[in-house]
């Protein structure tokens, strides 16, 4: 009997580490890769260096053709503002010139993943002047920037 019974503590211990694996398991099968990372910096990348050198193919093939990028605009004495830019505008605004007007020491493109699951990400920018959270998702095999949310850089 007593051998029976110091073999328990050895058996829950044994139980406790299949469920964790068991748990884990659908985490693992949507577990972030190597090349899901680069391509995802990638994608994050054609979209601030494309807006900067004004590069409007390198833009388009950042986004999503339904993405939606808004700021909240704040101005003082008067009611916040959603305001809104598609993919298009985007594109036509890197081709009219993007951001090739900014003095080289405002162009960041401070690339942080936030997270990656399965099919999406959420990624940060710092790009100087302003910081842009992003979604990102995978759609035909391709990462595509699906939305942005942005808010320009305090003064220093």
């Amino acid at each position: 009997m007593h051998i029976r019974f110091a073999l328990l503590p050895t058996a829950v211990a044994a139980l406790a580490v299949l469920l964790t694996v068991a748990l884990a398991t659908p985490d693992a099968v949507h577990a972030q890769t190597a090349v899901d990372s680069a391509a995802i910096r990638a994608t994050a990348l054609d979209y601030i260096e494309g807006f900067y050198t004004g590069d409007a193919a390198r833009m388009e093939r950042a986004l999503h053709t339904d993405l939606k990028k808004r700021i909240v605009q704040r101005k003082p004495g008067e009611a916040e503002t959603l305001q809104e830019m598609t993919a298009d505008q985007l594109v036509q605004m890197t081709a009219g010139g993007g951001g090739t007007q900014m003095p080289d020491e405002q162009k960041r493109s401070d690339v942080t993943i936030l997270d990656i699951y399965g099919g999406m990400a959420s990624v940060k920018i710092i790009a100087g002047v302003w910081v842009d959270y992003m979604h990102i998702a995978r759609v035909d095999g391709d990462w595509k920037i699906v939305n942005v949310l942005w808010e320009m850089s305090p003064h220093e």
